[in-house]
């Protein structure tokens, strides 16, 4: 295991926290998705210029990804995994830590990446409002991975516990 992909249901199961960590423990670059697309006051990179920035590391001899952006690069990230673990922990578990973590950054005007911050308004507000997000995300993705994911290495892990003993394990 070099080359592994961290994908979850939906934001808050744990992706960045596993991921550093895994990295740590493995002595290769942790790469936060989220830091490379979002750029400062939120504008997206573009898909090109995601692309650029990505494929020499997906290249590399090791390396933990935080996440796939597949509408932005397809599956670039999931062809050079040689592991991908999918966190999919049930919604009473991950949205808890999502509202604790949201709560603190803003309470703390944290900064996420490149000058970026939560608010209340981009927590709550909107369609495309973070909790909003994270709940379409968690159950279109319960549905879409399965299909997707045919061929792959993929271990998953549905309880806190499960993540604990594969860490571990790791």
């Amino acid at each position: 295991m070099r080359r592994v992909a961290i994908i979850a249901s939906a934001s808050g199961n744990g992706k960045t926290t596993l991921g550093r960590e895994l990295a740590r423990r493995m002595g290769v670059p942790f790469v936060e998705l989220d830091a490379l697309v979002h750029g400062p006051g939120w504008v997206e990179t573009s898909n090109e210029e995601l692309f650029r920035r990505v494929e020499p590391i997906v290249k590399g001899d090791g390396w933990v990804f935080d996440g796939t952006y597949m509408r932005k690069l397809g599956s670039l990230i999931l062809e050079h995994a040689d592991t991908i673990v999918w966190l999919d922990l049930p919604l009473r578990v991950w949205l808890p830590r999502l509202a604790r973590r949201t709560y603190r950054r803003i309470q703390s005007d944290e900064e996420i990446w490149n000058g970026n911050r939560e608010s209340w308004k981009t927590a709550l507000i909107g369609i495309d409002s973070l909790f909003v997000f994270a709940l379409r995300s968690h159950f279109r993705r319960r549905r879409y991975w399965p299909r997707h994911l045919e061929g792959y290495n993929v271990t998953r892990l549905r309880t806190p516990a499960e993540v604990d003993a594969w860490l571990r394990d790791a």
